[in-house]
């Protein structure tokens, strides 16, 4: 890239984001003017699928935070076999296709399920729990308590071991240990973090769409693809996707209101070897307790994916023509989302990257990746909504389907994609930009000779959050999926929904296995041989 085209790449990338956004935007605000205010406003189902977003949401994020800060502490003060792939599956809970995970915890909570086999065995009752608020909460609990763990473990390890020895020297106990050096930390991460978690709980679909049960335990998102599928009121549906839209923007500036105020903490690594408590006799039975707590919460839904999918009929199941086409369209939509992300992030950081640090604009810089970051604000259930409405008088939505889910894919995965390369790609033009200069090291030379060879561990792991957010996606293919378009997460939806239990196992696992295994194969081939040290 010459020096006078450093505005390009971001234009273009701007530009094809605000198409591909600005339509069904104003698609949902024409359409909503078909539907009469007042009686929405008074609409009572309307108001208790509000109250109800609020409600598992915030019940969500307080139970994954209640549960993550005594896990945070354990992680801390105790060393045992398993903890790094421990803290590694933690790492990759997030990236797990939610229906997969829903599969897990339905084999483990389910009527027929791992827990009311135990009671049987004790001769007891069975229990029907799953399907409601109490599914929702363990599914979300599932995702975000090991999210808030890792980073509240992160800000305990930042505590420099000078003090760690200081409160040795002074005798402190595990409570003052935890008022005077540990809460003051994890209070810094707290509210972003809990905002960050709300978000994700108030705007989750596939988990409510799976486990919620009916209509009183359903949310906007939900609501609306309800509105669309099911009645085909699209003056409704627009409604709801402006009110989710005018949610998401308040959640997101708060958000940053949060972020903004917090500090960035960094790991020292140092935790363990000087803190006080470690040996204490009541800690660590404590400690003992909260990690068996958790790990009942967080691995019986793994384990139950991979023992559920090794059954006699595995053979047979994976036979299924049906399987591998869905496998087929969802290599090809993730990948192709991916690409296309990667492609836009990029492009968006080469502007921004100049506009920060060699014009000092950085106003202009922060405005061009907020606008990159629109899906936060535009949920992908949102966003397909406007894209149906958009283009059904226009097109056949149906045929369209592939790029439709792959386009609104490639916007899901950009704000991780900004988050994950833009300090790496600053950090780089920091440290080498005038030495390239003075080299007149330009272009193409530039990329292949400093700085891919700094930055693939960055992109690949960037690359492959984004294949791994495609490939579990269930919010836009179940608005333009169909019997000819039919993905691995929607293969799976619908067989659970139909019983196809055995069926749904081998689904299931191909899923995670390809989850995993290409999560692993792009950071290793890409990021090269020590990716995963990163």
């Amino acid at each position: 890239m010459t020096k006078r085209n450093w505005w390009l790449p971001g234009s273009l990338s701007l530009f094809a984001i605000l198409l591909l956004t600005a339509g069904p935007i104003t698609a949902l605000l024409l359409q909503s003017r078909e539907h009469d205010l007042g009686a929405l406003l008074n609409d009572s189902y309307l108001v208790h699928i509000i109250w109800f977003s609020f409600y598992q949401a915030l019940l969500s994020t307080l139970l994954s935070l209640l549960l993550a800060i005594p896990l945070a502490q354990a992680l801390s003060r105790r060393r045992f076999i398993g903890r790094t792939l421990l803290l590694r599956l933690f790492g990759l809970s997030l990236v797990l296709p939610v229906i997969l995970v829903v599969f897990g915890i339905v084999t483990v909570h389910g009527r027929q399920g791992w827990v009311n086999q135990l009671l049987h065995a004790f001769g007891l009752e069975s229990v029907g729990y799953l399907y409601g608020l109490t599914g929702i909460l363990l599914a979300h609990i599932f995702f975000n308590m090991p999210l808030a763990a890792r980073i509240l473990l992160q800000a305990i390890e930042s505590i420099p071991a000078s003090q760690w020895r200081i409160a040795s020297q002074l005798g402190f106990n595990g409570w003052q240990l935890f008022l005077r050096l540990e809460w003051p930390m994890m209070r810094s991460a707290l509210p972003a973090l809990a905002s960050m978690i709300f978000m994700l709980c108030f705007t989750s679909f596939a988990t409510v769409m799976a486990l919620g049960g009916g209509p009183k335990s359903t949310t906007l998102e939900v609501a609306i693809y309800q509105a669309i599928r099911f009645d085909f009121d699209l003056p409704y549906a627009g409604m709801l996707a402006l009110l989710q839209l005018l949610f998401c923007a308040s959640f997101l500036l708060l958000q940053y209101r949060f972020t903004s105020r917090s500090t960035a903490v960094q790991p020292s690594n140092l935790g363990l070897i000087a803190r006080p408590d470690r040996h204490q006799l009541s800690l660590r039975l404590w400690d003992t307790l909260v990690l068996i707590l958790c790990l009942a919460l967080f691995l019986p839904p793994l384990l139950a994916i991979i023992s559920s999918g090794l059954n006699p009929k595995l053979v047979a199941a994976l036979s299924s023509a049906q399987l591998w086409h869905a496998t087929r369209t969802s290599l090809l939509i993730a990948s192709g989302a991916a690409l296309l992300s990667m492609l836009f992030t990029v492009s968006l950081l080469i502007t921004s990257r100049h506009l920060r640090l060699q014009l000092q604009r950085r106003r202009s810089a922060a405005l061009m990746e907020a606008i990159g970051s629109i899906i936060l604000v535009l949920p992908a259930v949102v966003l397909s909504t406007g894209l149906f409405i958009m283009l059904r008088n226009v097109a056949d939505v149906f045929t369209l389907g592939p790029i439709l889910v792959l386009l609104v894919n490639a916007l899901m995965a950009l704000p991780y994609g900004l988050r994950a390369l833009q300090a790496p790609m600053e950090r780089v033009s920091r440290q080498h930009h005038k030495l390239c200069e003075s080299l007149g090291i330009n272009g193409w030379a530039r990329i292949k000779q400093v700085e891919w060879p700094l930055l693939r561990k960055s992109m690949a792991l960037t690359f492959a959050l984004a294949m791994m957010l495609s490939l579990g996606d269930l919010s836009a293919i179940a608005l333009f999926g169909s019997q000819s378009l039919q993905t691995l997460p929607w293969l799976l939806y619908q067989q659970l929904g139909n019983y196809q239990l055995t069926e749904a196992s081998a689904t299931a696992l191909v899923l995670l296995m390809l989850s995993l295994g290409l999560f692993m194969l792009i950071e290793g081939v890409l990021g090269g041989k020590d990716a995963a040290t990163n």
